[in-house]
C-alpha cells in the first residue's frame, strides 16, 4: 500500500471516530428530525456533478454509507450492485465522509467508484451529517428509507442482497 494510502486511511478512520462519538452520544436530535439532507455529488458512473436529497424526497430510498479505505464497503458495493437493477422504482445513493483535499481528491473517489461498478448517485458528506443523521455504528451502514422519509430498516456491517430485498419488496411491491 503506498504512503498516500496509508495517510488516507488513518484520516479516515480519525474522521470516522469522531463522527460516531457524536452519533453515540446523542448529540443534536433524531434522524427524522435532521432529514432530509442536501449531499455534493460526483461525476461518476450513474451520477452527477452537483447535489442530491438525501433520502429522495417521496421515493423509498436505499442509502449506503462507505469509505474508500474500508474494505467491507468493496463488498457492501458489490452486494448492492447485484441488487439494484431489479428494483427501478427505488433510489439507491451510497455517500463517503471522506473530506477531499491533497490527499484524496473528487476524482479519487470517482475512480474507486467506477471501479467498484457502482451505477447510481454517489456523493460526499465531509460533515458527517448522514452519519450523525443515520446514528452509524460503523462502516458499512445502510438505511433502508420508506417514501415518507422515515427510516425503517438499518445495519452496521455488511448486509446481504438477500437481507436487503426482503426489507425492500414489503415496501415496493411487485417493482
Amino acid at each position: 500500500m503506498n504512503r498516500r494510502r496509508v495517510l488516507t486511511a488513518l484520516a479516515g478512520v480519525g474522521l470516522t471516530g469522531g463522527s460516531l462519538w457524536v452519533a453515540r452520544n446523542g448529540l443534536g436530535s433524531s434522524s427524522s428530525d435532521r432529514l432530509p439532507l442536501t449531499v455534493e455529488t460526483l461525476d461518476a458512473n450513474g451520477s452527477a456533478a452537483g447535489s442530491a436529497t438525501v433520502p429522495t424526497p417521496g421515493t423509498v430510498t436505499v442509502v449506503d454509507l462507505f469509505a474508500t479505505w474500508c474494505a467491507p464497503c468493496d463488498d457492501q458495493l458489490a452486494e448492492l450492485n447485484e441488487l439494484e437493477p431489479a428494483y427501478d422504482s427505488v433510489s439507491f445513493v451510497s455517500v463517503t465522509n471522506e473530506r477531499p483535499g491533497e490527499t484524496l481528491t473528487r476524482e479519487d473517489i470517482a475512480d474507486w467508484w467506477n471501479r467498484n461498478g457502482g451505477d447510481w448517485t454517489v456523493g460526499v458528506d465531509p460533515g458527517s451529517e448522514l452519519l450523525t443523521a443515520f446514528g452509524a455504528s460503523g462502516l458499512p451502514f445502510i438505511v433502508i428509507v420508506d417514501a415518507d422519509g422515515e427510516p425503517v430498516y438499518e445495519h452496521g456491517g455488511l448486509a446481504s442482497a438477500a437481507t436487503l430485498r426482503s426489507r425492500l419488496d414489503p415496501l415496493v411491491g411487485d417493482d
